[in-house]
């Protein structure tokens, strides 16, 4: 039986669809800004001349911020209002999509990505905290499904429509279109979306707790992201910020950014103990459906969204597909991921959302095993198109269910708590798949093309040099390079970017298989409401 709380007193006599298809709106738009960036980052690349690490880190701050803040947004829910909150972030994230759609240079384009976060982060939680407090009885599961499908197509629709708006009007209205979309959503969440809260007073907002987790998750993974570039235990090139330079010349600043990140997550832990109303309601993972579904979900989220920031460029660099033709090839993914959404719901009733969830994520990884086979550097990319759309079959299954098991426990006045930790795990696994697979992508792109150009008969240093820049480019520097060399190098150099790929895909389904053996530990339960 799940726990009850004020909020689920007095349920709606009928479901408030409105609201959750305002709501969806809302999750719709900060979840397709995630992944709309990807296919047009060639051209950003290009027109603002960046760096892969830049390149990684438009994603990689989005997702980081949305990791340190969405607790705290979502104990601001409970106790201000999670409609208010919802609005605000939308708010929030509007201003900050013209910030970036004006951008001049990859590192305001940067920052504007962290004040897209900060709203993002408002939205998120309040969002799935509004669904779990409104919608009760039968209408749970179909609300969850909703949600849920929302997520995971959106994610995959991202690239198509950031592939048609990059060919068409350019890449910066990927940001602009935000703006009328976002009037529409606020207008319709004033009418449509009840307000909900947590009755219970605040006596202290946990700021230590706040600052201690934001930065033990900043330092983490900007480990993960510059390990490769600066070296993981001894420096291997200067670093330097804001004119300050790395003083050790034993020690890499990464060694230190991870010992200082478990030093400030091990504070962070001891402050939640002793906190009055702590910031993490350690309690929450007294709940094994909570603790074992965060912990499945963030090993997911890990394969789902890096393999996301490596599918973009294959298409256009290897295949030379254009942005609008590399996002109608991942548009299937979108495709998989509604119709299965909508079907979760039924299949829940009949067979249990833990076992939908299992079924869904054998479905990503043989989506991503079948990827990984077919990838080459001459395939059509419509042979793809089975693997992409059982790959989004699977995310489509399990997004919703997972979700629905990790808040199955939760009472609904910590609804805004429980379902900022449970955004938090997709979203610190989405940061540290990025930079995980972003740096199995560069490694691959450096050694495959590397030992390729040298089995042509290319010098060493020649080959050495080409595999940097093709490396350092994340790939983009192929197309380019292809046209000076000679037709046999340029092949290997297509098939390199080709293995590079294939290796990243596996080690994605490698971690989609190891969240599906996760799924194991949650606990085998009945809900009347799911």
């Amino acid at each position: 039986m799940r726990p009850t709380g004020e909020a689920e007193a007095s349920p709606p006599e009928r479901p408030p669809w409105g609201a959750l298809v305002t709501l969806s709106a809302g999750v719709s738009l900060i979840i397709i800004d995630a992944t709309i960036v990807n296919v047009a980052l060639p051209t950003i690349i290009d027109q603002l001349d960046l760096t892969l690490t830049q390149a990684e880190w438009i994603n990689s701050t989005y997702a980081l911020v949305f990791a340190s803040l969405l607790i705290l947004f979502g104990r601001l829910g409970d106790a201000l209002g999670r409609k208010r909150v919802f609005l605000a972030g939308i708010v929030v994230f509007v201003g900050a999509s013209l910030l970036a759609a004006v951008a001049p240079s990859g590192d305001l384009l940067i920052l504007a990505r962290v004040v897209q976060g900060i709203g993002g982060a408002a939205v998120l939680p309040t969002s799935l905290s509004l669904v779990n407090a409104t919608f009760l009885g039968p209408a749970r599961p179909i609300a969850f499904g909703v949600w849920g499908a929302t997520i995971g197509g959106m994610a995959a629709l991202g690239p198509l429509a950031g592939g048609a708006l990059t060919e068409f009007a350019g890449w910066r209205w990927i940001f602009l279109v935000n703006l009328p979309l976002g009037v529409i959503i606020v207008v319709l969440a004033r009418r449509l979306v009840p307000e909900s809260r947590d009755p219970t007073p605040v006596r202290s907002w946990d700021i230590p707790g706040v600052l201690t987790l934001s930065l033990g998750l900043f330092f983490f993974v900007f480990g993960l992201i510059e390990g490769q570039r600066y070296g993981w235990l001894r420096p291997d090139q200067p670093f330097s910020v804001g004119g300050w330079d790395w003083p050790l010349a034993s020690v890499s600043p990464i060694a230190f950014a991870f010992a200082f990140s478990a030093l400030v997550l091990v504070v962070f832990l001891a402050i939640e103990r002793r906190a009055v109303q702590p910031l993490v309601d350690l309690g929450l993972f007294r709940l094994r459906s909570f603790s074992a579904g965060n912990v499945a979900a963030l090993i997911v989220a890990l394969g789902e969204f890096g393999l996301v920031f490596a599918i973009p460029l294959y298409l256009q660099s290897v295949l030379g597909l254009s942005a609008l033709e590399a996002g109608a090839a991942l548009a299937v993914t979108a495709v998989g991921a509604l119709l299965a959404g909508g079907a979760a719901a039924a299949f829940s009733k009949r067979i249990g959302p833990r076992a939908v969830a299992r079924f869904g994520l054998g479905f990503e990884a043989v989506g991503l095993v079948l990827y990984a086979v077919l990838v080459g550097p001459d395939i059509s990319a419509w042979r793809l198109v089975p693997a992409l759309f059982l790959y989004g079959f699977g995310i489509g299954l399990a997004t919703a269910q997972l979700t629905s098991v990790i808040l199955a426990d939760v009472p609904t006045e910590r609804s805004g708590q429980g379902s900022g930790i449970q955004s938090t795990s997709r979203q610190v696994g989405s940061a540290l798949g990025i930079a995980i697979l972003g740096a199995t992508l560069a490694a691959g792109l450096s050694s495959h093309t590397e030992s390729a150009l040298k089995a042509t008969g290319m010098p060493s240093a020649q080959a050495v040099g080409i595999a940097s820049a093709v490396s350092g480019s994340g790939g983009t520097a192929i197309p380019a390079l292809s046209q000076q060399l000679s037709p046999p190098a340029a092949e290997a150099l297509r098939a390199a970017g080709a293995d590079a790929t294939r290796t990243t895909a596996l080690v994605a389904a490698g971690f989609i298989l190891i969240g599906l053996l996760a799924t194991f530990m949650l606990p085998h339960q009945r809900h009347e409401d799911l």
